[in-house]
């Protein structure tokens, strides 16, 4: 086991942690599905933030999860990676 997941593994049993990872769980989920279309279109942050018309730091902060984006945000990156934006309950 690498040390950044001993380390993850570990701060998890202490019950206050896991329920502050937890509760960040959808925001984390949603950075990686805004990494993961971005690097399926084959672009980086600055071609993407030239097709949404915005700038690089702006779609390093959507995909660092720091930052939670509007609907029409999500709207213009799924346009802007070649994608259609589906919301969906669980």
């Amino acid at each position: 086991m690498s040390t950044l997941k001993a380390l993850k593994a570990k701060s998890l049993k202490n019950p206050k942690i896991k329920a502050a990872f937890d509760q960040l769980a959808d925001e984390y989920a949603l950075a990686g599905a805004l990494i993961d279309a971005r690097a399926k279109a084959k672009l980086t942050q600055s071609q993407l933030a030239r097709r949404m018309g915005t700038t690089q730091s702006a779609i390093a902060r959507l995909e660092s999860g720091r930052t939670v984006p509007s609907g029409a945000t999500l709207i213009r990156f799924a346009r802007a990676v070649g994608r259609n934006l589906r919301v969906e309950f669980r």
